[in-house]
């Protein structure tokens, strides 16, 4: 609770005082732009939050470049680069899939799959960046879930970006019951736990992501991430967790499209 409170003291301002300082910053051209990323591939993912076993499965991502209408912008739609050097915000997503109740789950609820939206406050220098992401359950789970990194940075020949730091996760208590929680009906549906579990909010993970940027051309380029979660706190204490595995694993690869509209 402690560390949720924190992180939102921490965050909210931030994030906002970037917000008012990207929609009031005047800007020299008065064109329209859109630019933002997808990424399609195939990722290796735990099944669940706190799971012992892995899946295979499709994999994606959208990434918010900046939006400009005539002297209001958002984000930076001008950006020449993947981790450009500068401040601003950027667009959060996450999609967190169906859990099922059933195997060694069976007698707890199904959890249905989330859509996470939400923006981030990032500081890119030629070698390092700092960002803080927010985002919210919008379909889902409904409570509120983000994201402390640092990368260090590297930046080859022919436009290679490797990138690599520690990420610190969290969410309220909301998202902590969805994904960590048992309720008294299910705990007594459930063979495999017999008492019911009410997780706090706050720092849930600690870990490392290390990734790798190549483009092909202008507009197209191939992306991939590895990465290794430790849970911690009242999601490490979980009966789902402890029945499960505390280390969690996933790793990504895919093709990424670049969009630069103006209009």
């Amino acid at each position: 609770m402690r560390l949720r409170r924190r992180a939102a003291r921490f965050l909210i301002p931030v994030i906002a005082s970037g917000a008012l300082a990207s929609l009031a910053a005047p800007v020299l051209a008065q064109e329209r732009a859109l630019a933002f990323s997808l990424t399609g591939g195939v990722s290796l993912a735990p099944e669940y939050f706190g799971a012992d076993s892995t899946r295979i499965g499709p994999g994606g991502g959208f990434g918010f470049g900046g939006v400009r209408l005539g002297r209001v912008a958002l984000g930076d739609p001008d950006a020449p680069r993947l981790f450009a050097p500068g401040t601003g915000l950027r667009g959060s997503f996450r999609y967190i899939p169906r859990r099922a109740g059933k195997n060694e789950l069976a007698g707890l609820e199904d959890v249905k799959a989330s859509l996470e939206l939400g923006l981030g406050l990032h500081h890119t220098a030629e070698s390092w960046q700092v960002f803080a992401d927010l985002r919210y359950g919008a379909i889902g789970h409904k409570g509120i879930a983000g994201e402390l990194g640092a990368n260090a940075i590297y930046r080859g020949s022919g436009g290679l970006v490797l990138h690599g730091g520690p990420r610190a996760s969290f969410g309220n208590a909301r998202f902590a019951r969805s994904y960590f929680g048992i309720t008294a009906a299910e705990a007594a549906a459930a063979p495999n736990f017999p008492a019911a579990y009410r997780p706090s909010g706050g720092m849930h993970a600690l870990g490392l992501e290390v990734g790798a940027y190549q483009p092909l051309n202008d507009h197209w380029g191939v992306s991939a991430t590895l990465r290794y979660d430790r849970l911690r706190g009242d999601a490490a204490r979980s009966p789902i967790v402890q029945q499960g595995s505390r280390d969690q694993f996933s790793a990504s690869i895919g093709l990424t499209r670049h969009f630069n509209f103006r209009f």
